[in-house]
């Protein structure tokens, strides 16, 4: 990876791209780091950095800036959230899937719609910020010392909510120009940038279970080890892939023979990508956020909120079966067999052994059903790991909180395994050579 970086440097138009790109994650670490006015957060507003709540996930999705509510506060999770709801409502609604075959233009057509909902719901996430911070006083006083009321604290609720508005869609803006002009997809490496700011942090953290001393001293290398195989594991599952063989029937057209060769149709094992960990999470969280608008609950409502916390055991269940059904659920709407199967026999191919049409459908569906189940338990080791490890150092007394959890890990090795295929795709069309030697 790191030679394929260097070889790319040495060109001149690719040299370009990455500072370009390199400068847009500068942009969006300043911004993360600028305060917005009226807002006063200076310890943070997550008191507990290891609870299982949707500020900590917005916190790690933002890189801190959530947490300080700073002006990319709501980052580009906004615009992330649209995404996925456009492309399950391009399945439910018949419109939008009419717009997805469309090429080109039907794309630009979605990507419009999408980019409108990510301002709605980043208008809405500020509402809600502004609402909280101003509940927990984190808001600027008058010169009483108390807080603005009447004109001036509608000014003041309005300047806050357009800040955070604004700052989600500039970051927006910020993720299409490095598309254009950058290497890597935009909004992956905005993502990436947050998550990786956090690991100073987590080393940090880490660092200190050394100064308790006795097992510790041995606890901490183990979990600095655990991380990076987690990350080669991580490589390894991202590279797995079934290939179902085709073979194409030859076919005349004019003068010319087209067809007879026999290739292959590549599936991921980890088709779905973090994608189910981040429903699951999602849901998982929903919970204990709701526990911070309660006072003191007691009785059943302990007992039910007890169970969304990381330290129970019935979580890891949950968690796990979460992850299982959102790879199904989000398998089911990316590949559709039938479609596959048709488009085999259109471009006169078959999977040898298995006759066109119907059955080729359902071995499709077989296969992909298998590969799922694969890929979604490959998944759930790294999302569960983090989890397991913390449970099993506190049954010892000796607890040690990886903070940086499998979904970090999954997106920041995906993302640099990306950028990094682009880089040598983008060489090999300059007929660069010897970049892979």
């Amino acid at each position: 990876m790191f030679q394929t970086i260097i070889n790319a440097w040495k060109i001149a138009d690719l040299r370009k791209k990455m500072l370009f790109t390199a400068l847009i994650i500068l942009i969006f670490r300043i911004g993360a780091a600028l305060p917005v006015p009226f807002v006063n957060i200076t310890e943070g507003i997550i008191s507990d950095p290891n609870a299982n709540n949707f500020m900590t996930y917005l916190s790690m999705m933002t890189g801190d800036a959530f947490n300080y509510g700073t002006i990319f506060a709501m980052s580009i999770t906004p615009y992330i959230n649209a995404s996925i709801i456009i492309q399950l409502l391009t399945v439910a609604i018949p419109a939008l899937e009419r717009l997805a075959k469309e090429g080109e233009e039907g794309q630009k057509k979605i990507s419009s719609i999408t980019r409108y909902t990510a301002i709605a719901l980043a208008a809405l996430q500020s509402t809600a910020y502004y609402f909280y911070i101003r509940s927990q006083h984190y808001l600027t006083v008058d010169a009483n010392g108390q807080a603005f009321t009447g004109f001036a604290a509608v000014f003041q609720a309005i300047v806050i909510i357009l800040c955070y508005t604004a700052g989600a869609a500039f970051l927006m803006w910020l993720g299409e120009q490095v598309n254009v002009k950058g290497v890597g997809n935009g909004i992956s490496m905005i993502l990436f940038a947050g998550i990786v700011s956090r690991l100073p942090t987590t080393l940090v953290g880490l660092y200190q279970y050394i100064d308790k001393g006795g097992a510790y001293y041995a606890l901490v290398p183990i979990a600095f080890v655990s991380m990076l195989l987690m990350i080669a594991y991580i490589v390894w599952m991202d590279n797995a892939e079934r290939r179902l063989p085709v073979q194409y029937a030859k076919r005349v057209v004019g003068r010319k023979m087209y067809g007879g060769q026999s290739t292959h149709i590549p599936i991921k094992v980890n088709m779905c990508g973090v994608l189910p960990i981040i429903f699951a999470s999602s849901i998982l969280s929903l919970p204990p956020t709701i526990e911070l608008f309660v006072k003191e609950p007691n009785g059943f409502w302990q007992g039910f909120f007890n169970v969304f916390k990381t330290t129970h055991w019935a979580y890891g269940i949950m968690y796990f079966v979460l992850i299982i059904f959102f790879a199904y659920f989000y398998a089911a709407i990316q590949y559709n067999p039938i479609e596959m199967a048709n488009n085999i026999r259109r471009n006169s191919g078959a999977i040898p052994g298995i006759r066109p049409g119907k059955s080729t459908s359902d071995y499709i569906a077989k296969v992909l059903s298998r590969i799922t189940l694969l890929g979604a338990l490959l998944i759930s080791v790294i999302a569960l790991f983090p989890i397991i490890f913390s449970q099993i150092t506190g049954a010892f007394h000796h607890q040690v909180n990886l903070t940086l959890g499998g979904t970090s890990i999954i997106i920041m090795v995906g993302v640099a395994l990306e950028t990094v295929k682009q880089l040598e795709s983008q060489m090999m069309m300059r007929h660069y050579k010897g970049f892979l030697d």
